[in-house]
Formats: structure tokens, C-alpha cells, sequence
């Protein structure tokens, strides 16, 4: 029973002895995946993975998939967590959309990169600001 206790309460907390800014990102990401679901998406992954990198969230809106970065912040920043995302990230971002597109078989379907900047004050969310279409597919993998 003790063993099962430990299983849920490690799903909501994450591993035991992981830093600080790790279980920060995976709060953000589930307050980012709720709040995307509020709006009618539907989710798809989380976390995928490929030799190339991450990315958060996947979630199909429409005809249009979206890759969903997450960036969580403490609140008081001088520059918002979007500015984060730099050429290198959205290369690897591209990258790996172009592997998870791979890997389910290159649908017709629309895509798009969206941020969502999760603030929080300790434990609990200040703000989610949503910000889709941040940026494009990263050259030379676009099509212009």
C-alpha cells in the first residue's frame, strides 16, 4: 500500500531529489496542458522525444497541429519567458516537429509553433499567457 502511495504522490510531485527548476517546468507544463484543454483542444503527447530534441506539448486544434513550448517563470523578470526561445531552440523545436510528423506517418495537416508562458509564485500560477503562431518553421525546413 505504502509502495502505491509513493506511485501517486511521485506523479504529482515528480521523482524525489529532482532540482528545484525541474519540478517548476513540470508544474508549468501541466497548468499549460489544463489550460489548453479548457479551450476545447485536444491533447495528443506530451513530452516527445527525438534524437534531435523535445517538445512539450502537442495538441490538434482543428485541421492544425500545434507544438506547444512551455516556459516557466518566476514573476519579476526583466524580459518575458518567450524571449527564451531562441534561433538554436526554434531549429531544434522544427527539428523535432519534423520527426514527430515523420513518425506518425506525414498527414496533411496544417502546423504551427505556439509558447505558453506559465508565471509562478512558489507552488502556485499567477498567469498563463497563451501566445500561438509565435514563430515559424525554422529555414531551411520551410517551404518560403
Amino acid at each position: 500500500m505504502l509502495n502505491l502511495f509513493a506511485h501517486i504522490k511521485a506523479w504529482f510531485t515528480g521523482p524525489p531529489n529532482q532540482p528545484a527548476h525541474l519540478l517548476r517546468g513540470a508544474a508549468g507544463e501541466r497548468a499549460a496542458e489544463a489550460y489548453l484543454r479548457k479551450l476545447g483542444w485536444k491533447f495528443l503527447v506530451r513530452n516527445y522525444r527525438s534524437k534531435r530534441g523535445e517538445i512539450d506539448l502537442v495538441f490538434q486544434e482543428g485541421d492544425c497541429l500545434a507544438f506547444v513550448e512551455v516556459k516557466t517563470r518566476a514573476p519579476g523578470g526583466w524580459t518575458r519567458p518567450a524571449a527564451f526561445v531562441d534561433a538554436r531552440k526554434r531549429r531544434l523545436l522544427s527539428q523535432t516537429a519534423l520527426d514527430y510528423l515523420q513518425a506518425i506517418r506525414n498527414p496533411p495537416v496544417k502546423i504551427r509553433f505556439d509558447i505558453v508562458e506559465v508565471i509562478m509564485q512558489g507552488e502556485q500560477v499567477v498567469e498563463i499567457r497563451h501566445l500561438p503562431n509565435t514563430f515559424p518553421m525554422a529555414r531551411p525546413y520551410r517551404y518560403r
